[in-house]
């Protein structure tokens, strides 16, 4: 689990692309005080396993699922990330509580300043905005933030100048890719309902075969 509260931005060192795959290995500093083997580190928001480990960096599997729902497949060499290591038990909640399993991407449609804010608007898919809701959260590239403005095909987050100077966000343009994560709470709910759905048809089914077979 993790907070969405970004830690430092690190550089992709190396990429080893498989067939579907990949192998990353990102320059780090402060996070790599206390790194060991198997700690869960987020990556833009993609919650990734340390395999190998150096003083200044470290290297992670990417799985073809996790390139094919997120923007890691577009990292190359000298690519920022979004850093965070998984949240200590006893550690204050900041933001909010981040999975690190990535719903899918949205495209960054227009950035607009406004006094000391910046105005970020997210095309995303209906299967990701119907759990976006307005003053709800939201992690983008692995950052926790507020939803200032959810549409029907588009969302926007309102930025201030620490999470601009912090994380990668605003270091992107209009047209690229972030990575989402909505809360899961939302997910969850829908899921219940649906078994429940599923249930009360199966059992008007159950009613209506014994009621023409004469039982009842």
């Amino acid at each position: 689990m993790f907070t969405g509260l970004i830690e430092e931005i690190g550089t992709v060192h190396t990429i080893r692309k498989g067939l579907k795959s990949a192998q990353i290995t990102i320059s780090a500093s402060k996070i790599m005080n206390d790194v060991k083997l198997g700690d869960s580190i987020s990556t833009n928001g993609v919650c990734l396993t340390v395999i190998e480990f150096t003083k200044n960096s470290f290297t992670v599997d990417v799985m073809p699922e996790t390139m094919r729902r997120s923007n890691l497949k577009d990292l190359k060499h000298g690519s920022l990330v979004n850093l965070e290591r998984a949240l200590k038990v006893n550690d204050r909640l900041g933001g909010h509580i981040v999975s690190g399993h990535i719903d899918g991407v949205g495209k960054i449609k227009k950035i607009e300043e406004e006094d000391n804010a910046t105005w970020v608007s997210i095309q995303a898919p209906a299967n990701i905005l119907k759990y976006v809701i307005e003053k709800g959260s939201i992690a983008i590239d692995g950052t926790s933030l507020t939803v200032a403005y959810a549409g029907s095909d588009i969302f926007k987050v309102s930025i201030i100048p620490l999470t601009k100077e912090e994380t990668t966000l605003l270091g992107k343009k209009v047209g690229d890719e972030v990575n989402l994560e909505c809360d899961m709470m939302g997910k969850y709910i829908e899921r219940l309902l649906e078994f429940k759905e599923d249930k009360k048809s199966k059992s008007n089914i159950d009613l209506d075969f014994l009621t023409r077979n004469g039982f009842i």
